[in-house]
């Protein structure tokens, strides 16, 4: 399918992860602060992605509740451990997803996800997305997660574009890999995250100049 291609990582660039995330979290810690719950939650998630080699990210997400709880010197059970999983159809995308990703099909883009969760899981979320996707990758079908370049990599293979840029709000696990590959990267820092932002191509906060941007690092 050559031609001209945006990327995008899912979950915190096109869907609002930490929402979903903060709320799930809260059914199993409470009424912790949102962002000591979504900070928690990122140091248990590395620690658990990188302890066994690849496991299914639903394994990861519950492992990681799991460790949550033990450094708040708690346990949970089965169901309290899976509150993410049985969630995951709760999280939506952010309110300028249609447009954003509708201009970009008006100037002729065709449009792919690269996420770091399981097949059955962007499902839920394929299910909400206000434009349809053309290629997925997802970690369970490369069996590794970003940043290392195994999505990247798949996704050449699959599309052989003609032009491809990269959109991505995660600077550790989509705008870092983008660089190491030489890929036109748009960084949409809907968290204000304060990393390098003279590793990206362009930095814009949300998908107001997607298109635009997307335009002029494919030669458009």
């Amino acid at each position: 399918m050559p031609g001209r291609w945006v990327t995008f990582d899912c979950y915190g660039t096109i869907v609002d992860w930490n929402a979903g995330l903060a709320a799930a979290l809260a059914e199993v810690f409470g009424d912790e602060p949102r962002e000591a719950l979504i900070a928690g939650f990122d140091e248990a998630e590395r620690r658990v992605k990188h302890a066994d080699g690849y496991r299914r990210y639903r394994e990861v997400l519950a492992a990681s509740v799991r460790d949550m709880a033990a450094a708040r010197g708690r346990d949970v059970d089965d169901a309290e451990a899976d509150v993410l999983g049985r969630r995951w159809g709760t999280i939506a995308p952010f309110a300028d997803a249609g447009t954003g990703l509708g201009a970009l099909r008006e100037r002729g883009f065709q449009l792919a996800i690269l996420t770091n969760c399981d097949d059955d899981l962007f499902a839920l979320t394929r299910a909400q997305l206000p434009v349809e996707m053309d290629e997925v990758v997802t970690a369970e079908q490369v069996r590794s997660y970003k940043p290392e370049h195994g999505h990247f990599e798949e996704f050449r293979r699959r599309a052989r574009p003609d032009a491809w840029v990269h959109a991505a709000n995660s600077w550790v696990h989509d705008i870092v890999p983008a660089a190491e590959l030489g890929l036109p990267r748009i960084w949409v820092d809907r968290d204000d995250s304060g990393h390098d932002a003279s590793l990206a191509s362009v930095r814009i906060p949300d998908f107001a100049r997607l298109a635009d941007e997307a335009d002029r690092l494919a030669g458009g």
